[in-house]
């Protein structure tokens, strides 16, 4: 077996550096590549294919958290990070390890073997990292952006831009003024961490952007279509306009 590929995505580059000489000191190991960001970090793992990725958490432009998100075929990931509440989290979703900040070379060297092991039998890390992006997503407040990807870009998508959500299947496309994005995520996540005061459930399969609401219209006895400002018709259930007339009643007593 050749050298493993490691790739190292970290904002500190004291941090880069503090590992890099601590995986120097490990003839199996090739760091291939570093990053200092996770947009950078994204670009990185599709193009070197790394076998071992070190992941910081918290960084500027995207997080950790949400560049776990863009990979569709992750390599097998340690997490670190210098705040201590995501390491609970990641311990508690089964991560493959996880590095607290300050991290010793006894403490980073214990990694690597887990994620050898890990590697060379081939397990793969995939329901590891589904469980993570869980555990981050029950314990995550109200979204004020959600990331994406099309193509090979990145794009940040400011909540208070979204026009609409509908589902796909497992995918949610999130219509906004840049265009339309799918987002590998449920309806369920986004009515539970969108900000109920801004955005509707309307239908089982359809979100709407209170700001965006410009008509209701009735087709027959309990049949009825929303009009959204930039022109969209979205369908209304039952349960989706009793949401509606109390939204717009407790509109109008304000």
């Amino acid at each position: 077996m050749g050298k493993i590929k490691v790739l190292i995505i970290d904002d500190e580059s004291l941090a880069r550096d503090l590992l890099k000489s601590y995986l120097a000191k490990d003839s199996r190991l090739e760091v291939s590549g570093e990053c200092s960001n996770g947009f950078e970090g994204v670009l990185a793992i599709q193009e070197l294919k790394p076998d071992l990725v070190f992941l910081d958490i918290q960084m500027p432009k995207i997080t950790g958290f949400e560049m776990l998100e863009l990979l569709n075929e992750p390599p097998v990931i340690i997490f670190s990070t210098a705040y201590e509440e995501f390491a609970i989290r990641a311990f508690e979703a089964n991560a493959v390890d996880y590095l607290l900040k300050p991290y010793p070379l006894e403490r980073v060297q214990a990694a690597v073997e887990k994620a050898l092991k890990r590697i060379q039998s081939g397990a793969g890390q995939r329901e590891d990292l589904e469980n993570l992006s869980q555990a981050h997503d029950e314990t995550s407040g109200l979204l004020t952006r959600i990331v994406v990807k099309s193509g090979t870009k990145i794009r940040i998508i400011p909540v208070d831009t979204i026009d609409y959500l509908e589902s796909e299947d497992d995918f949610v496309m999130i219509y906004c003024k840049e265009g339309h994005f799918l987002k590998q995520k449920t309806m369920k996540f986004f009515e539970t961490h969108l900000d109920p005061n801004k955005f509707l459930r309307i239908h089982r399969s359809c979100m709407v952007n209170a700001a965006q609401l410009a008509e209701i219209q009735q087709y027959g006895k309990e049949s009825w279509v929303l009009l959204t400002k930039q022109g969209a018709k979205l369908k209304i259930s039952k349960s989706g306009y009793l949401i509606l007339k109390q939204f717009l009643a407790t509109g109008d007593d304000q």
